[in-house]
């Protein structure tokens, strides 16, 4: 709908559909377009990563602005959480390893609301627990709910509430029980750290080498057109002046979301350094030899795409 009210697409393309925000009956119509595999619901349909590359190589678009609007990371689309003010939520989706759905970091409460991750260090040890712990839960069919929705009564005098560590200990109890293994919870979390950093050394196998399949896009993090910045244009005022230290006064609206971008473009780059850092991977997103000795998963298959990926950055 963006494309169609910016010009990219028309009518032409659409196969006659008025594809303008708030026009109800053509998006019920493309949706049935979709699912019955006709008329543009064709394209429609294999997603917004499937749409940039399209509509830039056949209609014409401006690469840069599709990847600002196109709310996918790793072909996966986005679930919608409005990530402009976590940092660490858009790291969350960013560096998730299989796409950004909310189930391996879920940080935006703690991150925007409640103020617990100040810090790059605060947010990457976050990133690199919760995604761990959370991978446990899919390798066991176990599900997070009895973890973190139900809390304990003496959870907020715990040293970190947010972790639920009475919960987590069930955890081992379960564990344990099943398999008669004497279980803490460093345990799990090492079963769970094997698995992402295989899932990590998989994806660098099918060609997904480099932080740049870790960024997104920069509607995840800031205002991408004048009408976005202009509509919330005091609180981003107030950013330029109090973050960036730059006085607004005077600037064009232009002016104003380029030193912004910079901004949060930069403050994403030092989390991006300060998550591989604490997974054990390197500046390019990429486990390191000593990780995979420190895991015990140092196959010689798994090296060797580990060095091809090393190679393929400095080629």
């Amino acid at each position: 709908m963006e494309c169609y009210e910016e010009g990219i697409i028309t009518k032409e393309h659409t196969g006659g559909l008025e594809l303008k925000f708030g026009n109800g009956a053509a998006a019920l119509d493309l949706i049935h377009q979709m699912a019955r595999g006709e008329g543009f619901g064709v394209i429609v349909g294999q997603g917004v990563r499937y749409m940039k590359e399209l509509f830039v190589r056949e209609y014409g678009a401006d690469p840069n602005f599709v990847h600002d609007i196109g709310m996918e990371i790793k072909g996966m689309e986005i679930s919608e959480y409005l990530t402009k003010e976590s940092l660490a939520q858009q790291g969350g989706y960013g560096m998730a390893t299989k796409g950004p759905q909310h189930d391996e970091a879920w940080l935006i409460f703690m991150d925007q609301v409640q103020n617990l991750l100040p810090s790059f260090k605060d947010k990457a040890e976050a990133l690199h627990y919760f995604p761990m712990w959370r991978t446990w839960f899919s390798l066991h069919g176990l599900c997070k709910l009895p973890w973190n929705d139900i809390s304990p009564e003496n959870n907020k005098q715990t040293k970190e509430p947010a972790k639920v560590a009475e919960h987590v200990e069930n955890y081992t109890w379960i564990h344990q029980g099943v398999t008669g293994k004497p279980t803490v919870t460093e345990d799990l979390l090492h079963q769970s750290e094997r698995v992402y950093n295989f899932q990590k050394v998989f994806a660098l196998r099918m060609g997904r080498v480099g932080r740049k399949h870790d960024y997104p896009p920069y509607r995840a993090m800031g205002p991408v057109t004048a009408a976005e910045y202009e509509s919330r244009q005091e609180r981003y005022d107030e950013q330029l002046k109090r973050l960036v230290e730059i006085e607004p006064t005077g600037l064009t609206t232009q002016e104003k979301m380029a030193h912004l971008r910079k901004y949060r473009e930069e403050q994403y780059e030092h989390l991006m350094d300060a998550v591989y850092q604490r997974r054990g991977w390197d500046s390019n997103s990429i486990p390191t030899l000593e990780k995979l000795q420190q895991l015990g998963m140092d196959l010689p298959e798994v090296v060797e795409v580990v060095k091809q990926a090393q190679k393929t950055i400095t080629s």
